[in-house]
């Protein structure tokens, strides 16, 4: 529609010397289209007018409205007998370059919206329900949303999971990493959990079916990205208030070059081309588009990682943190008991002794047997079969391994048994019990008195193994690191010299967390709390920045700003990491948006044109469309900041 008003337009013609075919009724060719044009492509920007005047943030939409609205009341009223030379390809023109640099923008901001897409289609459209009968077993092809809690699925090598579920029978590797952000494939056997929309190994699972619908973790994580791509953050507020005040700028500019140029005795029509030019090239496009889009990229590029971003004003604020307080069980540390340290009998092999250890207490639900056990099992170290099993309440267990009788006990066994075990094991029980943790021996029982203690196996729970790392990792950014627990003050300390932390609140009741954290922030700290999420929640809603950890599926989290789906403590450095990067995306937005309107008002109101240089109000919509172009570009080199791994 804009090529027939450029074509019969004056300004085309003039401009290059060619003539379009006259023909009767031609010359209200520009007249015709442009109004087409005007009402076509002009109304989405009518419309936006209208919202913003109604509710009083006259923005970005009132300036181009405007604009649009005075080249076309003046043209009519040109055509139709005013003197002057119409606008109609100007106008045109202008609303077909508004439109395209609005259509790029919307396009910038549905791809950094597009992770949600991206999740919803992980969830595969169909799945193989089994079904158990009186005559045996068979399978059918349901859609998903067909699937019910306590159904079973059967998943078959390479296929989606199709809703969250329990491990019934089978064993493989599932790869998780577009839900937790992990790299390498999750080994799943009985009892272990699978999320909707990861995809299987090469193994086959029968999976019972425990959340389907809005209650899976992918539902969770979708109303998590979409809730914080709504939230709005400071940055936003500020971005907000500037386009405010530009669009009252760039009226008065307009108002003042209209006048100015009608009292130098410039023709009604350059005035108002004058005046179209810079409401035009004033718009805050690139101002609107500053802080949104950085807010839209961050939030997916997190989630992609397994970082999701509840509140953004507490992922903004992270930037400025200069203490992290963890939370030590669940976070720091598995929650769980394993080995720490063995110390063995001179001539016994430290793998044996666990070994045979690891088989006595494999029956056992103590956590401390099951700790024992599972330390075997990470080493992989494989346990035969005991017999003779026998409980000796107060002390331990008896059992027989490989032919010969063995105990396990704490330190009541060795008082009754009356042994000591030799130096090695007494000085290795003794630093561990000076530790905090406990100590299990491990009892031959030759016969004929000639019991003796093959070894002493320091029990605690267990530090994660990335903890040291992202302790490291912290300080090397000048960020202290604080470990708080309810834990007795050895084996806090302990635990904190393990990993590399210097300042330990010990024997700290969960009610007084937060009171801790209170502490901190009076004394001038910025605090980040990282704790599980629940028996944390005070001291999580207290600090500067809750970071809840330990999430897994359970996205629901409330009393965090930021949830780490992957519950490693090496993501508390992603987040700030992230903080960082997107606050600096930003401040050069907002900079760009704001900054280039200093050098293009005045140049759009003809403070050059004794020198020969004049934006047309095309020029200056394209130059707008530029600024915007620029802001959104910068936007998505935020994909490439550099995140700790």
């Amino acid at each position: 529609l804009t090529i027939p008003a450029l074509a019969w337009g004056h300004m085309f013609q003039s401009a290059f010397g060619v003539h379009a075919p006259a023909f009767p009724g031609s010359r209200w060719i520009p007249a015709a289209f442009g109004t087409a044009v005007f009402a076509y492509g002009g109304w989405p920007f009518l419309q936006g007018a209208w919202r913003e005047v109604r509710d009083r943030l006259p923005g970005m939409m009132t300036l181009i409205a405007l604009a649009i609205s005075v080249a076309f009341v003046f043209s009519a009223a040109v055509t139709l007998g005013y003197p002057g030379l119409p606008l109609w390809e100007e106008l045109a023109t202008l609303v077909t370059i508004m439109l395209l640099g609005h259509w790029l923008e919307m396009r910038s901001i549905t791809q950094a919206q597009g992770a949600l897409g991206e999740l919803a289609k992980l969830l595969p459209d169909l799945a193989t329900r089994v079904i158990a009968s009186d005559d045996g077993e068979r399978t059918e092809q349901v859609t998903v949303d067909r699937l019910r809690e306590n159904d079973v699925v059967l998943i078959r090598p390479g296929e989606r999971v199709p809703a969250d579920g329990l491990v019934e029978s089978g064993t493989s590797a599932v790869n998780e990493a577009v839900i937790t952000g992990e790299s390498r494939p999750v080994e799943k056997a009985p009892d272990a959990r699978v999320i909707a929309g990861t995809t299987n190994g090469s193994g086959s699972l029968r999976v019972r079916v425990t959340g389907t619908g809005e209650r899976t973790a992918l539902a969770g994580i979708m109303r998590l990205v979409r809730d914080a791509q709504a939230s709005r953050s400071r940055a936003q507020a500020l971005a907000d208030r500037a386009a405010f005040w530009l669009t009252w700028v760039a009226i008065g500019a307009g108002a003042i070059t209209l006048v100015g140029w009608l009292g130098v005795g410039a023709t009604a029509a350059y005035a108002i081309e004058r005046l179209v030019t810079v409401l035009v090239i004033a718009c805050p496009h690139a101002l609107g588009l500053a802080v949104p889009l950085v807010v839209a990229i961050s939030t997916t590029l997190g989630a992609r990682s397994g970082l999701l971003v509840r509140d953004r004003r507490g992922l903004e604020e992270a930037r400025n943190v200069d203490t992290v307080v963890f939370d030590k069980t669940g976070t720091l540390t598995r929650g769980e008991f394993g080995v720490t340290a063995i110390a063995t009998a001179a001539d016994v092999n430290a793998d044996d002794a666990l070994r045979l250890a690891a088989a006595i207490e494999a029956d056992s639900e103590h956590s401390i047997a099951q700790g024992i056990v599972r330390t075997a099992t990470e080493r992989a170290i494989r346990p035969v079969r005991a017999d003779a099993f026998e409980a000796l309440p107060g002390r331990g267990v008896r059992a027989r391994v490989d032919g010969r009788s063995l105990y396990v006990g704490g330190p009541a066994l060795l008082r009754e048994l009356r042994l000591e075990g030799d130096t090695m094991v007494r000085d290795a029980a003794s630093a561990a019990s000076a530790r905090g943790e406990s100590v299990v021996y491990l009892v031959d029982d030759g016969g004929n008195g000639t019991r003796r203690v093959l070894a002493a196996f320091a029990v605690a729970d267990v530090p994660r193994p990335e903890s040291r790392e992202a302790v490291s990792e912290l300080r090397r950014r000048n960020i202290d690191v604080v470990m708080m627990t309810g834990d007795a003050k050895p084996v806090a300390e302990a635990a904190a010299k393990a990993m590399g932390i210097d300042t330990v609140f010990a024997e700290v009741l969960p009610g007084d967390k937060a009171g801790k954290v209170e502490e901190l922030k009076r004394a001038g700290r910025r605090v980040a709390m990282v704790g599980d999420g629940v028996n944390d929640a005070p001291a999580l809603v207290t600090a500067d920045v809750g970071i809840a950890i330990g999430a897994g599926t359970d996205v629901a989290v409330e009393a965090g700003d930021v949830v780490l789906v992957r519950s490693d403590p090496r993501d508390v450095v992603r987040v700030i990491d992230l903080s960082r990067a997107s606050y600096a995306k930003m401040v050069q937005n907002l900079w760009w948006a704001a900054g280039y309107n200093i050098v293009a008002i005045p140049l759009a109101a003809g403070v050059l044109a004794p020198w020969g240089v004049v934006l047309s109000p095309a020029a200056g919509a394209v130059l707008m469309s530029v600024s915007t172009i620029i802001v959104a570009a910068n936007a998505q080199l935020l994909r490439r900041a550099p995140l700790a791994t």
